[in-house]
């Protein structure tokens, strides 16, 4: 555990009261407000115009913005987003891009009023650049944002910011990652707030020294300045704004927008029951060398229409694998916004009043300085963000039409591969960097309704996109072999996770190695969770082939489609690795789908034929988890009836009882809790929904029946070896009713994953 340095505290982020600052802004600094008494007087028509401008405000920045910058990060991937905010930094309309940004904007302007106000002061025509995760604005140091004030008849009245992932600040690694990092000192230097445009000019020093430090220092330049000009273009429109509508009418419209927000998701949470739900989860291996497990753990508590995220019991910062408070924030939103806020305007300011976050300092989704967070936002923080959603969906599920956004895990993590080198194809040889963004098409989860989104995107990216192939190899010394979706990715479930997919590039058009970093999760461990018994999609794989045939199979007009056809060596790479890829030899990367919904059993076999007849599935991962027996993709319904006895036989067989059950239960007015649990009565029984047979109470633990087993009895989407990568034990544990032996919880996980209390306690997390 990295020990916090003296001082480095006043860079820290933390929750802020908008009142409080608002009164200890320093009289030089004054801002534009509006009482309640004018938000109330707004009339609806003015106020869904002014509303929908404000919106087209945010879009034509995120257009600017691409339109300006040079990085396929932001021109292709759309890993990237923009806000404005009120004159206290609260956020009135974020973009639809990459959403773990917007849980740390708000926190880089409520310290930039906190601590520039004075020195070097805020004024018309400045912006100000930050990549200092304590202080926010981003989750990494990758993430860097442009941010400026707008102000209205000298008053400070609004903020607007736009904020991108760089492909190289400097530091040890390529693409400022260092997978042996201990502390941030080995990585790219943080830059808490300074200004780099004063008075509408581009400081020149300022812009000099922060393009220095990259190793791509001409993509950094240009996209400092598509961030100015993004900016540039929000305050024009919001001037014009103001012009049209008056100040006074503006800001009323942005105050009702966070207000309308708030109201609207605190309704939403007094609809549904009180309760606790908890989720735990892990990174595999912490940096280079590591074979540990590293543990998140939330509970996540409703009361009224308030929610409370505590963090409590979740391993100390170590290695790369760190975030801070931001960071945590930011996975907190990747989860909420979709899942609570899907039908709600995201005006960010006023959904972040429904939570507040309970967190130790110095753990792997609250890390102190100076901590390695190079692996932040695609790390701890979307693992934070996949536990929330899976504690989410434990209490949406109970109500039918709220359950309509239940979904399982989707895909589960990033999977990070840097290279670079030496691009010899123009006249002079130019050195080149690229972080590959396919990972980008991740395969969502199931939902209790349907099946996941097949590589339809990243849950906190909603606009994310792959790179055109043919582009990158236009950019790169690269030759793509295949890029495709792959058969069995998808987590098994009564509905299927959407699949992952695959991508192999061997070196073209260089003559010396490229350096290769890898950083990745889910290898050991499943990141991407089913719900009710659906099983994980599949874990994610790296090899290099060595030793490779590649060329010779291009010489004689055969491309290549699978690695054993490439190479006999083929060397997987860790979580965390600095590599090497020569010419001849071949990277594969392999990311993951999305978690099930459901017992796999209870599949209706036609949607296995048609995912047979779709290739979204082999004959084998039919018969092994879906108990369908097919030839070809002719679907035998009496064989698979057969089959599907025998695989609840196997069950009962290999399983051990925990505790007795009760008998059945009427169920006529049994309540939902998911999938397959009703709860009875009012004494808070519980009861399988397929066989009425009563397990327990809220109480009390389950009766249920316990597996353990090698991850792989999860299915042939296992495709990665645990020991591979970790020391600890890793198992498939499944929980099976002990009547009708229906799967109610299945996952890969540590075989000291909790205890059997914890575990069920899970599931019957019930008012």
């Amino acid at each position: 555990m990295t020990m916090p340095i003296p001082g480095s505290e006043a860079f820290s982020s933390r929750p802020v009261d908008p009142d409080e600052l608002a009164r200890s802004l320093p009289s030089s600094l004054p801002v534009h407000s509006v009482t309640q008494e004018q938000v109330d007087a707004l009339d609806p028509l003015t106020y869904e115009v002014v509303r929908h401008r404000l919106w087209s405000v945010t879009d034509e920045m995120g257009e600017a913005l691409k339109r300006m910058s040079g990085s396929p990060i932001v021109t292709d991937a759309n890993d990237f987003d923009f806000a404005i905010s009120d004159e206290l930094g609260q956020e009135v309309q974020v973009g639809l891009y990459n959403t773990m940004l917007v849980g740390a904007v708000d926190l880089a302007i409520y310290w930039t009023l906190q601590n520039r106000a004075v020195n070097p002061g805020i004024e018309s025509g400045d912006m100000f650049l930050t990549n200092d995760p304590w202080v926010g604005g981003g989750l990494h140091q990758n993430d860097v944002m442009v941010y400026q004030p707008v102000f209205h008849d000298g008053k400070l009245f609004a903020w607007t910011s736009a904020i991108a992932h760089q492909p190289d600040l400097g530091g040890v690694g390529l693409g400022s990652f260092s997978p042996a990092a201990q502390d941030v000192f080995s990585e790219s230097l943080p830059t808490p707030p300074v200004k780099v445009v004063r008075g509408g000019q581009l400081q020149r020093d300022v812009a000099d020294l922060w393009v220095r430090r990259s190793r791509v220092p001409m993509l950094i330049g240009l996209d400092l300045r598509a961030k100015i000009g993004a900016n540039n273009v929000g305050a024009e429109r919001l001037h014009a704004l103001i012009a049209q509508y008056g100040p006074d009418t503006v800001k009323a419209v942005m105050k009702r927008m966070m207000s309308d927000a708030e109201a609207r998701l605190r309704a939403k949470l007094t609809a549904l029951p009180d309760g606790s739900w908890s989720a735990t989860g892990y990174q595999d291996q912490s940096h280079e060398g590591d074979r540990n497990l590293h543990k998140i753990t939330v509970t996540t508590t409703k009361t009224g229409d308030h929610l409370s995220f505590d963090f409590t019991g979740t391993d100390p910062q170590a290695g790369v694998i760190n975030c801070t408070y931001a960071g945590m924030r930011g996975g907190v939103m990747l989860a909420l916004l979709p899942i609570l806020a899907g039908d709600i305007p995201w005006s960010a300011g006023g959904l972040m009043r429904c939570f507040d976050l309970i967190a130790e300092e110095g753990t792997i989704n609250n890390a102190t300085f100076p901590a390695a967070v190079g692996r932040g936002p695609i790390g701890p923080a979307w693992l934070t963000g996949s536990l929330v959603a899976e504690c989410l969906a434990q209490m949406l599920d109970r109500d039918l039409e709220l359950g309509r956004n239940v979904q399982a895990t989707c895909c589960g993590t990033w999977d990070t591969a840097v290279i670079a080198g030496l691009d010899e194809r123009g006249e002079q040889p130019a050195p080149f960097l690229n972080i590959i963004m396919e990972p980008m098409a991740g395969g969502y989860g199931a939902r209790p309704h349907a099946d996941g989104i097949d590589t339809g995107g990243l849950f906190c990216i909603p606009m994310g996109r792959v790179p055109d192939v043919e582009m990158t190899e236009f950019l790169y010394p690269v030759l793509t072999l295949w890029r495709r979706e792959e058969p069995d990715s998808g987590g098994p479930g009564r509905h299927r996770g959407g699949l992952g997919a695959s991508v192999a590039i061997t070196p073209h058009g260089t003559s010396v190695p490229m350096g290769l970093v890898l950083a990745s999760a889910g290898k050991a461990v499943a990141q991407n969770g089913g719900l009710s018994g659906g099983h994980p999609g599949n874990s994610g794989l790296d090899v290099v082939a060595r030793q490779s045939r590649v060329a010779e199979l291009l010489a004689a007009g055969t491309m290549p489609s699978d690695l054993a056809e490439i190479s006999d060596t083929l060397e997987p790479g860790q979580n965390y690795a600095s590599s090497y890829l020569a010419p001849g030899e071949v990277f594969a990367m392999t990311w993951q789908g999305g978690g099930g919904y459901g017992d796999p059993l209870t599949r209706d076999p036609a949607s296995v034929g048609r995912d047979l007849r779709e290739q979204k599935i082999t004959v084998g991962g039919a018969r092994a988890v879906y108990g369908v027996v097919a030839d070809g993709t002719d679907v035998d319904d009496a064989a698979t009836a057969t089959e599907r006895d025998a695989q609840r036989a196997r069950r009962r067989e290999r399983s051990r009882l925990l505790g007795e059950t009760r008998g059945r239960a009427d169920t006529a007015t049994a309540r939902r809790i998911d999938d397959n649990l009703v709860e009875v009565g009012d004494e808070g029984a519980v009861a399988c929904r397929h066989c009425s047979e009563t397990l327990g109470d809220k109480e009390n633990p389950l009766a249920l029946a316990l597996y353990e087993g090698p991850p792989t009895d999860a299915g042939p989407q296992i495709i990665a070896t645990a020991t591979d990568y970790v020391d600890a034990p890793v198992v498939f544990r499944q929980y099976c009713c002990p009547s009708c032996w229906t799967a109610l919880y299945s996952a890969v996980v540590p075989a000291d994953h909790g205890d059997t209390v914890a575990t069920l306690g899970r599931l019957t997390a019930i008012a």
